[in-house]
């Protein structure tokens, strides 16, 4: 008995924890669309200033792990297609493939564990020092002015990031290809675009914007729901990068099936 009810115990705060993350995304889509043509909106200094810490601030860190991957995905691929007499076909590979899977993927997961964890533990100090509640007092609507901004800068900045990470990968695999393998530099160029199609560009961009809401939704809602002081803080923050990390990987396998089955 102990253990079923144990159990529901976890279902329903599952369920209820989904409806109040899809309020909120409803809110602060009402909030971003009504927002400018409805009194005092958000200082786009505001949106601009989370911009740079989600995009620009991001990137060093990006660029390291995106390089390295293409390069790791070069010589791996070069094991195995070298035996085939392939060799020329490693910059298909790591061009398909940071596109359509690991640069949406690995740009998000950093993305997530920097600037995740960040509004988690700034909206979290708010919360437990009652300055959320101060801006409530204030008849200021705290989805509005604290949520929307970073929501909007992610969803421009992560398919941004995706795109330069989806680059540096390729440009680490042509140094393997180029410099190791011996591969000719205009034929290897070539071959990273050739067998490449739109609908590998667009589904890595469809990835990144849903990870994007992801990351800022969950970052805000634990933020937002923070308890129990600075131990509450670090609580949370550590929560919401896991259940980032979590939902990430799920909706990437999501969203993969349904390219795959599809025609688009």
């Amino acid at each position: 008995m102990v253990f079923i009810e144990s159990i529901g115990g976890v279902v329903v705060g599952t369920v209820t924890h989904i409806v109040k993350v899809t309020t909120l995304l409803v809110e602060t889509v009402f909030w971003a669309l009504v927002g400018p043509f409805k009194g005092k909106f958000p200082k786009i200094r505001a949106i601009y200033d989370q911009m740079v810490f989600s995009g620009l601030q991001s990137f060093v860190i990006t660029f390291f792990v995106a390089f390295f991957t293409g390069i790791v995905i070069a010589m791996q691929s070069a094991y195995q297609l070298g035996k085939l007499g392939a060799t020329i076909y490693v910059a298909a590979m790591v061009s398909v493939s940071m596109a359509r899977e690991l640069g949406p993927v690995l740009t998000a997961l950093v993305v997530a564990g920097r600037v995740g964890a960040a509004i988690t533990a700034e909206l979290g100090s708010m919360k437990v020092s009652e300055q959320i509640e101060a801006l409530q007092t204030m008849a200021l609507n705290p989805i509005r002015y604290l949520v929307v901004p970073r929501f909007l800068a992610l969803i421009v900045m992560l398919p941004c990031l995706t795109i330069l990470s989806d680059l540096i990968g390729i440009g680490g695999g042509y140094l393997v290809g180029v410099f190791n393998l011996g591969l000719n530099p205009d034929r290897y160029i070539d071959f990273s675009f050739q067998f490449m199609v739109w609908k590998d560009v667009y589904t890595g961009l469809i990835k990144s914007f849903v990870f994007a809401m992801i990351i800022s939704l969950i970052g805000c809602y634990m933020g937002l729901n923070t308890r129990g002081g600075a131990e509450g803080v670090g609580r949370a923050t550590t929560l919401s990068v896991v259940t980032s990390f979590i939902l990430i990987i799920l909706f990437d396998c999501i969203l993969t099936g349904i390219f795959y089955f599809s025609n688009m």
